[in-house]
């Protein structure tokens, strides 16, 4: 069918048109769906894997199309022996078909093999190989439906290079050009002007009214040392579910008591909600109200902490720095979004990073107006996009120092966060990169943060403040998915593997790009110590960079113990 045919087919052959396959793109996506069952950071299950290896085999699909297509013009056109006689042409054909089925359902046993072994790495058990079958049925379905898309979109391209043709007379190859460049267009603005923020407007509404519930057991504090007490100027119902449950619960000073054999202070724990005031600026102006009410900057440690997604606090991390300075510590937070991290990662990063810049510059601003010898040793802390959205803070790694931190904990950051990306980089020659060395680890030093020994050596002394520890997991895909994934190898995957990577990852063009991509929704999903899930060793972080004097090992388990026996407080990211 060329762009000038004119001629309409009947609703059965243009069905039919749906459904044929071209032999080459058979062949080159049964290959591309064979490579995507390979390992990646984390276990798949067969559903996941099915997904992915659909949508590489729809890709794989296209790409084998596209190279027919060139080499039929430009290299098979005019040949004397091309095309082959018809019975050879169905004897290929046929080769290609049962090769490519044979070949996927085989590479299934391998697959479901590397999976168990992945799993096994993180204390999981994996899938059973008669289970994982299940993936190719996923796979096939996933496959149609993007082909018969594509060529959905095939054939709007070409009807409406008819329309040009017709109407001005042009030739076939200037009217595709024109009908493909309008129907792109066209497709990105549906997909970013429309699908995307409506997508970001729907899931602000969905979201938004389970930010007025509060989570089951949490109350309202009646310590004056905390936001959302009936003395705080940010009142309990504008706090938001993250921001109630951050102020509702973690140690009160009886506790902190228990845990360290003295008295204890009253922990002050300040947080403003999208609901607090209307602008960013007035919220900010009553955190400042709630810092100063509270005497805050009168602490041993004044903590910020931007946050992820829709405001959540990691109760962990919160905890630990408390429990270490018994109760004398002021923890700082604030809410920016409604949205789960993953859809403000994917739909509005510049806001995250926004929040954060204007978090601590507000803090950072009024600690520095305070006389040196009276202000408190100035913690940051982040998580995730809470993270990416600290870094948003600093040009560069001595505006840590320039703005008085003493100690910075990022934990998990994604791969487009800044300043880890730009010390990553500039690492130092020979140190690999899922566990860089940035100037000898003077400053700024990185961890793989899936075990207290090792932490530990990662931030022995001696070491100048301020003190930066990144905390990465090997096997975490927020860490390790970018856009380069797609046609570049990265150095993580040309080293050695880290801790808790199989070493049987390999990386392939596109494919491994959709297998991490897949890995990120199952992030937080695998035990402690693996994968996006640091809760288990981030008091080992903070012993690394903010340590009290005269702090020992038996302090860290001490407290460790603490933090075993406390039950989980509720919150998602």
């Amino acid at each position: 069918m060329t762009a000038s045919d004119t001629e309409k087919s009947p609703p059965y052959v243009w069905a039919w048109h749906l459904l044929r396959l071209d032999f080459t793109g058979v062949a080159l996506g049964a290959l591309l769906f064979c490579v995507s069952l390979t390992p990646s950071l984390l276990p798949r299950d067969w559903l996941f894997q099915g997904l992915i290896g659909g949508l590489n085999a729809a890709i794989g699909y296209g790409i084998g199309v596209f190279v027919e297509r060139m080499v039929r013009r430009f290299v098979l056109r005019d040949r004397l022996w091309w095309p082959p006689p018809r019975r050879i042409l169905l004897t290929l054909k046929a080769i290609v078909v049962v090769g490519a089925l044979g070949a996927s359902v085989l590479m299934v046993i391998p697959a479901a093999a590397w999976q168990r072994q992945v799993s096994a790495l993180m204390g999981m058990e994996g899938p059973t190989t008669t289970g994982y079958l299940r993936l190719l049925i996923i796979a096939v379905v996933v496959a149609a439906l993007c082909i018969a898309t594509a060529r959905l979109l095939l054939d709007a391209i070409k009807t409406l290079a008819r329309l040009l043709i017709r109407r001005w007379r042009l030739s076939d190859e200037m009217a595709l050009f024109i009908g493909t460049a309008v129907v792109v267009v066209l497709v990105i603005a549906l997909v970013n002007g429309v699908l995307l923020r409506g997508f970001l407007a729907g899931a602000n509404r969905v979201f938004q009214p389970q930010n007025t519930v509060t989570a089951e057991g949490v109350t309202q504090p009646e310590e004056s040392e905390r936001s959302g007490s009936p003395e705080s100027f940010a009142a309990w119902d504008t706090l938001g579910y993250q921001g109630r449950s951050f102020v509702g619960t973690g140690p009160r000073a009886d506790e902190l008591a228990r845990v360290n054999g003295r008295p204890a202070q009253q922990p002050i724990r300040v947080y403003v909600g999208l609901q607090t005031a209307e602008t960013d600026e007035a919220r900010m102006a009553v955190l400042l109200s709630e810092l100063e009410r509270t005497g805050a900057f009168d602490r041993e440690v004044l903590v910020i902490v931007p946050t992820t997604g829709t405001g959540w606090v990691n109760p962990i991390a919160a905890r630990s720095v408390e429990m270490m300075y018994n109760g004398d510590t002021a923890i700082v937070a604030s809410q920016y979004s409604y949205l789960p991290s993953w859809i403000s990662f994917m739909g509005d990063q510049q806001k995250s990073m926004a929040a954060g810049r204007l978090l601590i510059d507000t803090v950072h601003e009024r600690w520095a107006r305070l006389p040196a010898e009276r202000r408190p040793r100035l913690l940051l802390y982040g998580e995730s996009l809470g993270s990416m959205a600290g870094q948003a803070a600093f040009e560069w790694l001595p505006d840590v120092a320039r703005m008085g931190f003493s100690s910075v904990l990022w934990v998990g950051p994604p791969h487009a966060s800044p300043l880890w990306r730009a010390v990553t980089v500039r690492r130092d020659p020979g140190s690999p990169q899922v566990q860089p060395r940035y100037d000898g680890g003077r400053t700024v030093r990185f961890s793989q943060g899936n075990d207290a020994a090792q932490i530990a050596a990662d931030s022995a002394t001696p070491w100048e403040e301020p003190r930066v520890l990144f905390l990465q997991h090997s096997s975490d895909p927020i860490v390790w998915w970018s856009e380069d994934l797609l046609f570049t190898r990265p150095d993580w995957l040309s080293e050695p593997p880290g801790r808790d990577r199989t070493a049987s990852m390999r990386w392939y063009p596109i494919v491994t790009f959709w297998q991490v991509a897949a890995d990120m929704t199952n992030a937080a999903s695998v035990p402690g110590g693996h994968g996006h899930n640091y809760g288990d060793f981030i008091l080992d972080g903070w012993v690394g960079v903010a340590p009290p004097d005269g702090w020992t090992g038996a302090d860290t388990e001490r407290i460790r113990a603490a933090l075993a026996e406390t039950e989980s407080e509720g919150g998602v990211s």
